[in-house]
C-alpha cells in the first residue's frame, strides 16, 4: 500500500515560502537542505504522516528554476512512500508508466527517489521514494 510521502511545492524563495508557510501552518520547518544533483535547496514542514516540501532552485539550469519559469510557484510533485523502489519502477515500468531516472538516485530527507514522467500519470509528476536504511 503506498501512502502520500511529501507534496513538492516550487518557490522562488525559501526565506519568503518559509515564513509564508510558517504562518500559514502555525509551526517552522524542520529542516532545511541542499540536493546539489537536482539544484535545489528544499525545506520541509511535518504533519503526522505527511511532509510539506518547499522546493528553491540553485542553478538557473535546475528542473525547479525551468518550472517555476514555464508555471510560476505552485505543487511540482507528489511523492508516495514505497518499500522496495527497485521492485516498485520496475513494476510501473512493465505496467507501460515512463520512468525518468533508471535506477534510485539520492533524494533530500534521506531518501531514494525515482520520478515518472507527468505524460503517462495525466499530467502530475510523481516521485517514488524509499526510506535508505544505515
Amino acid at each position: 500500500m503506498l501512502k502520500i510521502e511529501h507534496i513538492g511545492i516550487a518557490v522562488k524563495s525559501l526565506k519568503n515560502s518559509n515564513e509564508l508557510f510558517y504562518k500559514l501552518f502555525g509551526k517552522a520547518h524542520y529542516k532545511i537542505e541542499e540536493v546539489l544533483s537536482e539544484g535545489v535547496n528544499t525545506s520541509f514542514f511535518e504533519f503526522q504522516d505527511t511532509k510539506i516540501e518547499l522546493l528553491e532552485a540553485t542553478r538557473e539550469d535546475s528542473p525547479i528554476a525551468k518550472f517555476i519559469d514555464r508555471r510560476g510557484e505552485g505543487i511540482h510533485h507528489i511523492a508516495f512512500e514505497v518499500a522496495d523502489i527497485t521492485s516498485e519502477m520496475s513494476r510501473l515500468k512493465d505496467l507501460g508508466f515512463q520512468i525518468l531516472n533508471e535506477t534510485p538516485k539520492k533524494g533530500a530527507d534521506n531518501k531514494l527517489v525515482c520520478f515518472l514522467h507527468p505524460k503517462s500519470t495525466n499530467g502530475v509528476l510523481v516521485e517514488l521514494c524509499q526510506e535508505i536504511k544505515d
